[in-house]
């Protein structure tokens, strides 16, 4: 009999939005050593990605020398994967040393394929499992490259390549437990992306071309299979002896959906036996806010009546078709006086669907830019009197835009698809410029062609709303338009209480 421990994905050193991860890594290690010596755990096993980045932090590497020391303490063994995140020579730096301490660490694709092969002992020094440890396969661990390949035939080499691996080191493992004469349990192990599952904003695609996700009929028959890389924990391809196990920490605000965990897995003497989670607590309080106005206020107001040891992180969506040029103010106000700490805030967009081509072998080529910018603005809406006039600015700047461009390229001049697109009220069109101050503050919706918009659109605000009506255009003899300075309205201005970055 012999307890597993799956674990994966606890990016030490990980900086989230400008916040520092350390002291909730810090708790969930002392939480660990408290489940192991209570569900009297035999081995360890994280599947990749133990640092967030190749050369972690000082701090970090110190947390992962106590774990080892503190998980030998306890008479445990370790093992320790190499993730997409992890630095081979990194993780190698200690190798040797581990090895004392009862942690075995595997970095990347052995030239030997037995020193993939572990022995794992029961805690009365039994030989109990045949460990396959396989960690993130890079492409050039497995394959060579050769001259006129396709990105789908080398997708294709590369999935066969890692099913061999795997096969490989199975078939060692195999012949390891003969050896010892006996039926022994055999796990294996993986940092990668298998077919069908629901990965996160923390996530990083691993493989290049179109190996996009490893199917799962091509791991080997082993017993149980950890998977690392995925955070949310799932099944694979309803397959209960696959499993991810997630990232015991949320590492992005839309994973906050999903109860994050361990996995304890108890084997006995020839088989699985059961997989049971073990619910991680979540020691740094975050919540994620979408809706209008009104919805925010009443769930910030919630938060406000709940206890809470440390500031709440927030990550707020505002849904609303008005521009409210004062959105910063407005949250910073209502949540000046709130134990919460907003770390991201950002404007949603419903947009419908985009399609540029509309018909039956329709291409750009047979498009003028009025034509295309026309397909674009049919996929946003626009209501209200203030959005008229919004949609009526972007007209005329673009129209303006596309003259400037074709006159500095001595293109013949486009005729607007329909008398939607001509600004009324402009000058001939071919003596106008455009006015720089114009476009400040308008710049991802000036140019909908080059630029489609995400489906949402990250603060920072602008200080001021851009004016509702375009500037008259004044003639000039030169292709070329006249800067002048910048006002200082015109100057993106950040709240630092609102600081924005990526989920990672």
């Amino acid at each position: 009999m012999i307890r597993i421990l799956h674990t994966s994905d606890w990016h030490l050193g990980q900086h989230f939005i400008g916040k520092s991860r350390l002291a909730e890594h810090q708790k969930f290690v002392q939480w660990l050593l408290d489940k192991i010596k209570e569900k009297q755990i035999d081995a360890v096993v994280i599947a990749g990605d133990v640092y967030d980045t190749g050369s972690p932090p000082s701090y970090a590497r110190e947390l992962y020398n106590q774990l080892v020391v503190a998980i030998n303490k306890l008479g445990c063994q370790l093992i320790v994967l190499g993730g997409n995140h992890d630095s081979v020579s990194t993780l190698n730096e200690s190798k040797g040393l581990l090895k004392y301490l009862s942690a075995d660490v595997v970095a990347n694709v052995q030239d030997n394929l037995s020193d993939q092969v572990i022995t794992l002992n029961n805690r009365q020094g039994e030989p109990s499992a045949m460990l396959c440890a396989i960690p993130y396969i890079r492409p050039r661990d497995v394959l060579q490259s050769h001259a006129n390949e396709s990105a789908s035939d080398k997708a294709q080499a590369l999935g066969n390549a890692i099913a061999e691996h795997y096969q490989q080191v199975y078939e060692v493992a195999d012949r390891k437990r003969k050896a010892l004469g006996l039926a022994l349990p055999i796990i294996a192990t993986g940092h990668l992306t298998a077919m069908g599952v629901k990965s996160s904003d923390s996530v990083r695609d691993i493989y290049v071309g179109s190996l996009e996700a490893f199917p799962a009929s091509a791991f080997p028959p082993a017993d149980y299979i950890a998977l690392g890389h995925i955070h949310r924990p799932q099944v694979v391809a309803k397959s209960e002896h696959i499993r991810y196990c997630g990232s015991p920490i949320a590492l992005s605000f839309d994973e906050l959906g999903s109860q994050k965990q361990v996995l304890m897995v108890e084997f006995d003497e020839t088989a699985l036996v059961s997989v049971e989670p073990i619910y991680v607590p979540q020691f740094q309080p975050m919540q994620a806010i979408k809706g209008d106005l009104n919805h925010i206020e009443e769930t910030l107001i919630e938060i406000g009546r709940t206890a809470h040891e440390l500031p709440v992180w927030l990550s707020i969506e505002v849904e609303t078709q008005d521009y409210l040029n004062d959105l910063t103010q407005r949250i910073e106000k209502l949540t000046q006086d709130l134990p919460v700490e907003v770390l991201l805030l950002r404007r949603a967009r419903k947009q419908r669907s985009s399609e540029l081509i509309r018909q039956e072998k329709e291409t750009l080529d047979e498009l003028n830019p009025f034509e295309v910018f026309e397909r674009r603005l049919e996929s946003e809406q626009f209501e209200g009197d203030d959005e008229t006039l919004r949609l009526q600015r972007i007209k005329e700047c673009f129209a303006q835009i596309v003259h400037q461009v074709e006159e500095e390229h001595g293109l013949a001049p486009s005729k607007p698809a329909s008398t939607t697109l001509k600004a009324e009220g402009l000058p001939d069109m071919t003596h106008s410029t455009v006015s720089e101050p114009m476009l400040e503050g308008e710049g991802e919706e000036a140019d909908p062609v080059t630029a489609i918009a995400d489906d949402v659109e990250v603060l920072p605000l602008f200080n001021e709303e851009p004016p509702l009506t375009a500037p008259p255009a004044a003639p000039t003899t030169s292709a070329r338009p006249s800067k002048k300075p910048k006002a200082d309205s015109d100057t993106p201005i950040v709240d630092d209480l609102f600081a924005t970055g990526d989920d990672v």
